[in-house]
């Protein structure tokens, strides 16, 4: 027999739809597809086991930044959105103030930034996911970022990937990408037993910063001396680790292909099969906060910093790979259909737009301090120059496949693993379609890919702030808005890391600093 709704639960009820964002925002602006209003209907079954859902998005930084809900209230959040604070947009990487938001206009043109107003994130049903290793059933989903008005946050990055899509898919084409992460495990120091427990007090223990001031990072041991490329018991050392890692991320629904050992001690590549352009950013920010949370758990740290400043450390890189998919030919567009040429027309006028806008959108690839130590020439595997190659890992775009290889696609190389995953994917989508748009050719292909007589790619975070504040193709992608924002975030970093230097006894050359590894190791 049900038990009897007493007036209190009824009352309870009645007020709930009005506790969080705003009523019917979803429905009133008509902000999802039929896809989306189905899976948001039948998540009913699936809430009803659970305790908690994490509900978040991307920032301008690539992390995610959430809200725990419990299952009552994520239910009226799912079509009503949830209030959130602009902090993840105007905060630096190091937590300092970068966007002066009691500006008018928050200082960037958006009125209601104005005075840290809040925002309202959308619940993505599709996106929704179950957390298999946390100590509550907890639900995890993307969230997209809106204005009052119902219009696309002009700060979303993600909005920024979904336009670029939208436009490859005006002209019949769809966006492929696989995903090839190089990042960092190491042991927590003074981590006495595995679990959250003994994370949270290794963390605890860093915690003396403030806004500006990164606290210290965390205290950790080398996995193996490293040094053996792709050696079997390396990676068999590390089972304990990439197990449980791997089985959720499958459970996830992420499509793990491989996993290996790099050259750095500790040092790990996973690799995912090809997804659309949206799903593999998605399964970007997700891959790293589960790789984050379950080594934590497990008394380790994952690391996407580029080059931690740890002794015989290599530097990481994340290396995108792409193709274009014709949909009404169902085919790989970049496969050439007749002759021997290397790639399609198509093909060929992405490769160009990759080069010709190389610099311009490196700081969506490359954007913190530390990323640009990978394009030193001794790492000769990183590109340092705006070349293409076929089968060159030194280039900055490699070829893969060719006549007859339905499996053709590009590599860029050029990007650190603790990349914003939907600016990187976008700049890159953005920048290939505009070469094919234009007609635009690549030159020859490198036979030195780190030739002295080849234009080089930004040397450092400031010249590639530089380089995308004065790109066409760059404001177009992102709006003025976040255009703007980026720029005073990223001069932001700039100004903090040049005060340091001026004020301490730097690195040798080519060396991580002290202030690099405070600021990313930990958060990254």
């Amino acid at each position: 027999m049900t038990k009897p709704t007493t007036a209190r639960e009824a009352g309870e009820r009645r007020y709930a739809r009005f506790a969080t964002g705003s009523v019917g925002f979803v429905e009133r602006h008509g902000l999802w597809n039929a896809e989306q209003r189905a899976a948001a209907d039948a998540l009913e079954e699936t809430l009803s086991g659970l305790e908690f859902v994490r509900v978040g998005f991307g920032d301008p930084h690539g992390l995610m930044r959430s809200k725990t809900l419990t299952v009552d209230a994520f239910r009226t959040a799912l079509r009503n959105g949830i209030d959130m604070s602009p902090g993840p947009f105007v905060f630096d990487t190091g937590h300092a103030v970068g966007v002066d938001f009691f500006a008018p206009g928050g200082g960037i043109g958006i009125p209601e930034l104005t005075g840290a107003g809040d925002f309202l994130i959308v619940p993505d049903p599709l996106t929704f996911k179950v957390l298999p290793y946390t100590e509550a059933a907890t639900g995890w989903v993307i969230a997209d970022e809106y204005l009052r008005d119902g219009s696309a946050h002009p700060l979303s990055s993600r909005a920024v990937l979904r336009r670029q899509c939208a436009r490859a898919a005006e002209r019949g084409l769809s966006y492929v990408v696989g995903l090839e992460v190089e990042w960092y495990v190491t042991r927590l120091a003074d981590a006495r037993e595995h679990g959250p427990a003994a994370a949270s007090a290794t963390a605890a223990a860093a915690a003396v910063g403030g806004f500006g001031v990164q606290g210290e990072p965390p205290a950790v041991e080398p996995v193996n001396s490293g040094y053996q490329f792709n050696l079997d018991t390396f990676t068999d050392g590390l089972m304990h680790v990439i197990t449980p890692l791997a089985r959720a991320l499958r459970e996830l629904g992420l499509p793990l292909r491989t996993v290996e050992h790099e050259s750095g001690p500790g040092q790990l590549e996973f690799t995912f099969s090809p997804m659309n352009g949206l799903d593999a950013a998605d399964a970007m920010l997700l891959f790293r906060t589960v790789a984050k949370q379950v080594c934590a758990r497990l008394g380790h740290h994952a690391s996407f910093m580029a080059l931690p400043r740890l002794e015989r450390f290599d530097p990481s890189g994340w290396h995108l790979h792409q193709s274009l998919f014709d949909t009404a030919a169902d085919r790989n567009a970049f496969v050439p259909q007749e002759g021997a040429a290397l790639l399609s027309d198509e093909g060929l006028g992405y490769v160009a737009g990759l080069l010709e806008h190389a610099a311009d959108i490196a700081l969506f690839a490359i954007p913190t301090v530390n990323g640009y130590r990978r394009l030193d020439e001794q790492f000769s595997l990183s590109p340092d120059r705006v070349v293409w190659s076929a089968e060159n890992r030194g280039a900055l775009v490699r070829v893969l496949g060719g006549p007859g290889e339905e499996s053709t696609h590009l590599e860029n190389r050029i990007g650190e693993p603790c990349a914003n995953p939907y600016l990187y994917l976008g700049s890159q989508l953005a920048a290939g379609l505009d070469g094919i748009e234009r007609g635009l050719r690549p030159g020859g292909l490198a036979q030195d890919p780190h030739a002295p007589t080849e234009a080089a790619l930004p040397r450092d975070l400031a010249e590639a702030v530089g380089a995308m504040e004065g790109s066409a193709l760059a404001r177009d992608l992102l709006g003025k808005p976040l255009h703007d924002c980026l720029a005073q975030l990223k001069r932001s970093e700039v100004s903090r890391f040049g005060a340091w230097l001026a004020g301490s006894d730097p690195a040798g050359p080519g060396e991580t600093t002290v202030w690099e590894h405070r600021e990313y190791f930990g958060a990254y």
